[in-house]
């Protein structure tokens, strides 16, 4: 079968594409921005790439085209295959009809944390040689890759509650009929989809039910919301991992590994460096999904020992003249709360310079910005870059005094850093897009300022 993906760049139709070229199928695709890294990925798979949406590209011979929620009405190619007749899908469902179908599906879903605990049950699962195939909205340091396609039972897919397709409004999650769940947490997000909270409830419920009465639902017993999600029904076993109850993390030393407890007995210990209360919680999530697919949690947290976490989840990019450089995909305000706590406790009284790019739907719209200033009061300075927003970003952040400033040129952000930064500082960028190349660029310019070479970030052990 040809199949030709509408919006083949974005991580998750570039994954649909990488699991349909393993399952034998020709693959081509178009996107509005067709650049490195993934146009070099998907080419090193033998898949050809077209930039733009020209309609003359419905003569390209496709059997089914597989459109990404990027497309809108008006696209000239999604209008020429409207007007012709020409059969198409969207990712989730043709994900679900093709290759979910005859497998075991651990979905992971919340509003935060989706990526790395889909990463820590892969490699659960993995280590345990259960060799699962995957779908996730990021790279797995432990894979290299974020798809794959295997001949085993079992699949783990990060499950997005954003919209599928400009033709289906139901959450990406709906598709994916999964036989064990993790519910994260649930918070207001996608303001450009979403007119409220109850809203995203909703289709949380429909997730719910979607699930078997001989299927495992692993939840956050501490969030309210997703409390509130099940007591609209439920006919799914629950278990619940947070503070009380259920699952829970022991007291974590000094250097992040923690005991783990079930029902107040130990079950195991995870031993690495990863920090914050949030990773402990995605780790109690996925230890108890990997169980009901069979692996002991004895086996879960030694194989957590070894996981290696997820690029841009407080990557360190490199370290010049004692200062650190890291990358984190934080784009929401918890997020970025969460991501700042970490990082102090990891760095105690050194200082932090945290730098944010407003760039998702969401904090474009400015729904967030009242609860910027206290995400951020964990760090020592503050760097904004406001531009193309549709609100005044100094202002919003006008609460954390003189530690905050907004620039709307990158290029005068990065020279503020190099002038502001010294040894022991610690550089944390957060943003859910590339940021302008934002990183190396301070690492050159740090590299040109002291004449020391960048210090890559260690391996893992």
């Amino acid at each position: 079968m040809h199949i030709h993906i509408l919006g083949i760049c974005g991580t998750f139709m570039g994954g649909i594409a990488a699991i349909a070229r393993a399952a034998g199928h020709t693959v081509t695709g178009c996107d509005a921005n067709v650049y490195p890294p993934m146009s070099d990925q998907l080419r090193a798979l033998g898949i050809d790439l077209i930039e733009g949406y020209d309609a003359g590209q419905a003569d390209i011979g496709a059997d089914i085209f597989v459109v990404g929620n990027v497309v809108t009405r008006g696209n000239p190619l999604m209008e020429a295959i409207l007007a012709r007749g020409l059969a198409y899908t969207s990712g989730p469902q043709w994900l679900a009809e093709n290759v979910l179908r005859d497998k075991w599906v651990l979905a992971v879903a919340g509003t935060h944390g989706k990526t790395t605990t889909s990463a820590m049950l892969a490699w659960i699962l993995d280590d345990a040689r259960m060799n699962p195939g995957f779908l996730i909205g990021g790279i797995p340091q432990n894979f290299g890759v974020s798809a794959r396609l295997t001949d085993s039972p079992f699949f783990v897919i990060e499950a997005d509650e954003y919209d599928t397709a400009f033709f289906d409004k139901r959450s990406k999650f709906v598709h994916y009929r999964p036989r064990t769940a993790i519910l994260n947490n649930l918070e207001y997000d996608h303001a450009d989809i979403f007119p409220d909270l109850a809203a995203i409830e909703t289709q949380f419920h429909h997730l719910v039910r979607t699930l078997p009465g001989n299927g495992l639902i692993v939840v956050n017993g501490d969030d309210a919301n997703l409390a509130h999600a099940l007591e609209r029904g439920c006919w799914t076993p629950v278990e619940r991992f947070g503070r009380t109850g259920g699952w829970t993390a022991g007291t974590p030393d000094a250097n992040g590994s923690f005991d783990v407890f079930l029902d107040g007995a130990q079950q195991g210990r995870v031993e690495w460096g990863l920090i914050g209360e949030h990773n402990r919680m995605n780790a109690l999530a996925a230890i108890a999904a990997a169980r009901h697919a069979g692996v002991p949690a004895a086996a879960a947290t030694d194989a957590l020992s070894r996981f290696e976490n997820v690029k841009r989840r407080m990557e360190i990019r490199g370290t010049v003249h004692g200062i650190t450089v890291y990358d984190d995909f934080a784009h929401h305000p918890t997020a970025i709360a969460t991501t700042v706590e970490g990082l102090r406790a990891k760095v105690g009284d050194s200082r932090i310079l945290a730098v944010l790019e407003p760039r998702s739907n969401t904090m474009k719209l400015g729904v967030m910005k009242a609860a910027l200033p206290d995400s951020l009061a964990g760090a020592d300075r503050v760097y904004c870059l406001g531009a193309n927003l549709g609100w005044d970003a100094a202002a919003a952040l006008a609460p954390l005094g003189d530690k905050a400033r907004v620039f709307d040129d990158l290029d005068a952000l990065v020279a503020q850093l190099v002038d502001d930064a010294r040894p022991g500082d610690h550089v944390l960028m957060m943003s859910n897009g590339g940021f302008g190349g934002i990183h190396a660029k301070l690492l050159d310019a740090l590299h040109q300022r002291y004449r020391e070479e960048i210090v890559p970030a260690p391996k893992p052990a």
